[in-house]
């Protein structure tokens, strides 16, 4: 199976979340996945989120990449099918990302508790003077599915 990659240079402003978001839109659609799929917009969203991350909380340039699994159709795009779709955010910050729990009408720290709750898989290493975050979804399974159904949804019935 072939791994398609792609990468764009973001730059220290949060005007640079909505051009990631624009880009990943265009290569998901370039690779097979439609942007009104349900995988493209957790994607959408976990890009996002560690490039909304990476800007606003280092202050540092970054590398957005994605790699999805696929082959090669007869114009170049990815077939549908199973595998894992990883994003990646790497920045020149040493600082280390911290999770938080935001408390009632705050309006940041969610961040990685979305990544958390829609990522199969994420984490994040240091990588020379900076660090390298990851996530990643298993593609073939509905992203959303059951994601606004309370945990224990036979207590809540009537």
């Amino acid at each position: 199976m072939q791994v398609l990659q792609m990468q764009m240079e973001v730059r220290a402003d949060p005007a640079e979340v909505g051009r990631a978001r624009r880009w990943a839109r265009s290569r998901l659609a370039g690779s097979g996945i439609g942007v009104d799929e349900p995988l493209a917009e957790t994607l959408i969203l976990l890009i996002s989120e560690l490039v909304t991350n990476a800007v606003v909380h280092t202050g540092c340039p970054a590398v957005l990449r994605m790699l999805l699994p696929g082959v090669a159709g007869p114009a170049g795009a990815a077939a549908g099918g199973v595998g894992t779709v990883r994003v990646e955010v790497a920045d020149i910050s040493a600082r280390a990302p911290r999770r938080r729990r935001a408390q009632g009408d705050e309006t940041g720290g969610r961040g990685l508790e979305l990544v958390d709750g829609l990522a199969d898989r994420w984490g994040w290493h240091r990588e020379g003077a900076g660090k390298r975050i990851w996530c990643e979804v298993d593609r073939g399974e509905p992203c959303w599915s059951g994601a606004f159904e309370p945990q224990h949804a036979a207590t809540n019935r009537a």
